[in-house]
């Protein structure tokens, strides 16, 4: 049976508001409107320099589909839409993609009903927006625009219509999603997972400060010289990307920077034959080898060193060479909780998070947190597994590391 293809929004595209006035007008909307509120956003990551909302999708039983354009009054948007949505039940595809740059606006939920979770949960095989439509509810979204540049302006009326549809059926979709998770007994187990996301996610006001060695790979890096390198490049590169509001990866690529850190090129000849370098961009491996010499000049005791996290878990080849007995447990008991999946239709990570269950097993057998059923509860607890998981798990791992004798 064919679905039912949804090329438009069933009211037609709603237009963009962005004064002020077509924003409180929208907010009064929304509040006589009834029930959750459907709520989207798209940004512009991989061209501006942080992840901002450019476009935000409401819909709501009552009020119709609202667009709204947070960028022109940015610091004024919590005032002027909050009132009519902070605080209630948002229905939200993939929260933790959305609620930072929303919170930014300060625009807070309620509560959330995270509809590409409770796919995982309810053990959909695809849990992408388009395809759990079409599954649930026998209708086709139209796509295609996701990876725009959300940030230009005017934005064309194809871009618009996606971005309705985003929310054209969300809050149907959550209905059916509740419907099959509490025929699998799943929905307060769900409700827990959507209240930790929110929870953490409710004292949020702006984007996270990031250092240089926050930088995937850099913990490869051990020589000063790669360091050093390694932070002049990401200081200047975050200096223009900051200044001229660009994505840092349209400077120079964090793989491509940890890279030139790694080879220390000796000249620009040997910057350009670094894998992945832009070199045909013009002026671009002028630019990066003149931070390099000019990093080079500085004095060697401001050189950065490499930080060695504390001892805790051992690698996971250390541990199965060094530790064989504990190694032991925690296959078996990884085997456990994979099973148990696959019982449950639940994918594994969302039973129990792979360094939560790895911390448990260490701590249980080679580690001193743990010693007892009792102190592994609270050890779950400290790495806030939540109260469904720890019903389903605990079982598994007292029997695999507290076996009675």
């Amino acid at each position: 049976m064919m679905s039912i293809p949804l090329t438009s929004p069933r009211e037609g595209i709603p237009p963009l508001l962005a004064t002020p006035e077509e924003i409180s007008a929208a907010a009064e909307q929304l509040s006589a409107g009834r029930g959750p509120i459907a709520i989207d956003t798209e940004r512009a990551s991989g061209f501006r320099y942080d992840d901002r909302a450019f476009l935000i999708q409401l819909r709501r039983q009552g009020s119709g589909t609202l667009l709204i354009d947070p960028e022109p009054y940015r610091e004024d948007l919590g005032g002027l839409l909050g009132p009519a949505i902070n605080g209630r039940d948002w229905i939200i595809h993939a929260a933790p993609s959305d609620l930072p740059c929303l919170a930014w606006l300060g625009l807070y939920p309620g509560r959330i009903f995270d509809t590409e979770l409770a796919g995982r949960m309810a053990g959909l095989e695809h849990v992408n927006l388009a395809a759990m439509i079409e599954l649930l509810l026998d209708q086709s979204l139209t796509k295609g625009h996701g990876a725009e540049d959300w940030s230009q302006r005017p934005l064309p009326d194809g871009w618009l219509n996606y971005a309705a549809l985003d929310v054209e059926l969300l809050l149907e979709l959550a209905e059916a999603m509740t419907e099959l998770l509490d025929s699998q007994g799943k929905l307060e187990w769900a409700e827990q997972e959507f209240e930790y996301i929110r929870a953490g996610h409710q004292d949020i006001e702006a984007p996270p400060e990031l250092g240089w060695r926050d930088t995937k790979g850099v913990s490869t890096l051990t020589t000063p010289e790669q360091l050093l390198i390694a932070r002049e490049l990401w200081l200047e590169r975050d200096s223009i990307a900051y200044e001229e509001d660009r994505a840092v990866s349209r400077i120079l690529a964090n793989k491509v920077l940890i890279e030139v850190a790694r080879h220390t090129p000796k000249n620009e000849r040997e910057l350009r034959q670094i894998k992945g370098f832009p070199f045909r961009r013009p002026g671009v491996a002028r630019w990066c080898f003149d931070i390099i010499q000019q990093a080079r000049a500085t004095p060697r005791n401001t050189w950065p060193t490499r930080i060695r996290p504390p001892r805790g878990i051992p690698s996971r080849r250390t541990w199965q060479t060094e530790f064989p007995e504990s190694w032991e447990r925690f296959t078996q008991t990884r085997e456990k909780v994979d099973a148990l999946s696959l019982e449950l239709q639940i994918p594994s990570e969302n039973l129990i998070r792979p360094a939560a269950l790895r911390t448990a097993v260490w701590e249980s057998t080679e580690g001193k947190q743990s010693n007892s059923p009792a102190d592994l509860i609270a050890l779950l607890q400290d790495q806030e597994v939540r109260p469904w998981q720890i019903e389903l798990v605990t079982p598994l791992l007292n029997d695999a590391l507290f076996p009675r004798t």
